[in-house]
């Protein structure tokens, strides 16, 4: 069957208009505003949940976190299988003197024989403004293994149960069976999270 002039070109400019409209949208690396607001409210809520667990575990924890200059809360998940791992989670820290949020993401890598999944979650306290800065901006790594023993705080401020990670750091790390005595660095990196912010 043959096709006149106009009626070919016609055909091909339906078949050029279908095959752009159902070409794949163009990626953004932000989300769109209503996905950003809704997932930066799940981390606030998932904030909310950790502290008061945390809270109900170690009532001193409080004092050190309304005390502090600025805390960090995580809600990580992990999977290990034989002699891989690997796990991930987003945070939010929070500046006790502005009240203004940084939303973190954290990532773990691990090795060693084993199996398992993991969830656990992790309170940031920052005694000084400049620890607080340093996290928000730049982040921390953590490299290599390393298990940490939680210690007394000498200096007070109600950090029992805490892990000292560096000057003027302290970690609370609870699992599902609740506050752990010791946190387990397996080069973890956490730092602020542009999609959120």
């Amino acid at each position: 069957m043959k096709l006149c002039p106009p009626v070919l070109a016609l055909t091909l400019a339906s078949v050029l208009v279908v095959g752009c409209s159902s070409s794949a949208p163009a990626r953004s690396d932000a989300p769109p505003s209503t996905e950003k607001r809704e997932a930066q409210n799940q981390a606030r809520t998932a904030t909310a949940a950790v502290l008061s667990r945390l809270y109900a575990a170690q009532p001193g924890a409080r004092q050190a976190v309304e005390q502090a200059a600025g805390y960090a809360v995580f809600r990580s998940f992990g999977v290990k299988v034989l002699i891989a791992g690997g796990g991930g989670g987003h945070g939010v820290a929070i500046d006790n003197r502005s009240g203004q949020e940084t939303f973190m993401r954290m990532v773990e890598i691990q090795a060693g024989l084993g199996f398992g999944a993991k969830t656990f979650d992790l309170v940031w306290v920052f005694r000084t403004p400049e620890a607080y800065q340093d996290f928000i901006t730049r982040g921390i790594e953590i490299g290599g293994q390393a298990t940490l023993a939680a210690k007394a705080d000498k200096a007070g401020g109600g950090l029992t149960g805490a892990v000292q990670v560096s000057d003027n750091v302290w970690v609370y790390q609870m699992t599902e069976s609740g506050l752990a005595a010791e946190l387990t660095v397996k080069g973890t990196r956490y730092y602020p999270d542009k999609a959120l912010n």
